[in-house]
């Protein structure tokens, strides 16, 4: 090939690839846009499709952003981490694209989401699942995770058979302890006698991890697993429908989903030859709620920078969903729903 050829093409090349990455730059507009205000996310090692967690804020993102007359990558985006290495790197990335308003989603962004922010003035940033003190360009946004896995264990000891349930927590630490403690307080108040085994994967991501797990908890007994682990709790789904296909529908184990209503991942097909689903019920944290709410009030310049709030039943922003709950555990995650909202139960947090 003639090289003279050969260089124009590789410079072409160049071109297309600097145009492709620059999809995100400050030069990036839309004629339709309702606002000027630039949103980001920067996700977790779960990543924008672990049917959790991101995926939710993404949702809220996409949502709020089609409303404004936004496109991706034309106003708003999302930045993966595929390691804890890539949150400064990503935060970086944000900023010098020109995003105003960017979003650490989960608390393994805390300290990155600091560091960015006190060298970033000029740019909103928004905690999720964790609080960044005195520091004004950053809200703070938690949720009563407690609450909602209490009413997951109210479902999970109405139902289980064998007075054995599991929990398999992704990265342990203050926010997925919440979910324990919350789930366990929710077992023992229908039946203390119920054992709850709990561990955790140390990942977020790593669904090989999940499965082990759920598979020694099924071996041992537990016929209900909740998992609050990110991308790690496919691993629950995958084990639970690998376990279900060899059984009859009414011997089936069951799985609590998080975060978001997870019932499509429960579909199977039973050795008695049923189209069944094992998905109990799912508990729901409405962080895409929260991403578009707080986008508007930064796109309203009312962003409250400095401020924290601790999001949780009584407001709507976590609850539990029916997927495949009996009636008997319907009423009691009913009863104890209100006792909590009344402030006749107050669930504890560790």
């Amino acid at each position: 090939m003639n090289k003279k050829v050969l260089g124009l093409g590789l410079a072409a090349v160049a071109v297309l690839t600097l145009a492709a990455c620059g999809s995100r730059d400050k030069s990036a507009s839309n004629s339709n846009a309702k606002t000027d205000l630039k949103v980001a996310i920067v996700t977790d090692t779960g990543g924008v499709d672990d049917k959790s967690f991101n995926q939710s804020a993404w949702e809220g993102l996409q949502s709020w952003g089609k409303s404004k007359g936004l496109a991706k990558d034309k106003g708003y985006t999302y930045f993966q981490s595929a390691s804890e290495s890539d949150y400064a790197t990503n935060l970086d990335s944000a900023t010098s694209s020109g995003y105003k308003l960017i979003y650490g989603i989960g608390f393994a962004l805390r300290d990155a989401i600091a560091e960015s922010a006190k060298n970033n003035s000029g740019v909103n940033y928004v905690i999720i699942d964790d609080v960044i003190k005195d520091q004004k360009n950053v809200f703070s946004a938690t949720f009563m995770d407690n609450e909602a896995s209490y009413l997951a264990g109210v479902a999970a000891a109405k139902t289980t058979k064998t007075n054995k349930v599991g929990f398999v927590g992704g990265m342990e630490g203050e926010v997925i302890k919440r979910f324990e403690a919350g789930f366990k307080a929710g077992v023992a108040s229908v039946n203390p006698a119920i054992k709850v085994d709990a561990q955790y994967a140390g990942s977020f991501s790593d669904a090989a991890k999940g499965k082990t797990i759920a598979a020694a908890q099924y071996k041992s007994g537990a016929d209900v697993v909740f998992q609050a682990a990110g991308g790690t709790g496919a691993g629950v789904f995958s084990e639970a429908k690998a376990l279900n296909e060899g059984k009859s529908e009414a011997d089936k184990v069951w799985v609590l989903g998080v975060d978001r209503d997870q019932k499509a991942e429960g579909n199977y097909k039973s050795k008695d030859g049923k189209n069944a689903n094992f998905v109990l019920a799912s508990t729901l944290k409405k962080v895409g709620q929260v991403v578009k709410t707080v986008s508007d009030d930064a796109a309203n310049k009312k962003f409250e920078g400095g401020k924290h709030i601790a999001y949780g039943i009584k407001d709507g922003s976590v609850d539990l969903i029916n997927d495949n709950m009996s009636e008997k555990a319907i009423k009691a995650v009913d009863e104890a729903r209100q006792a909590i909202k009344s402030g006749e139960v107050k669930v504890p947090e560790q």
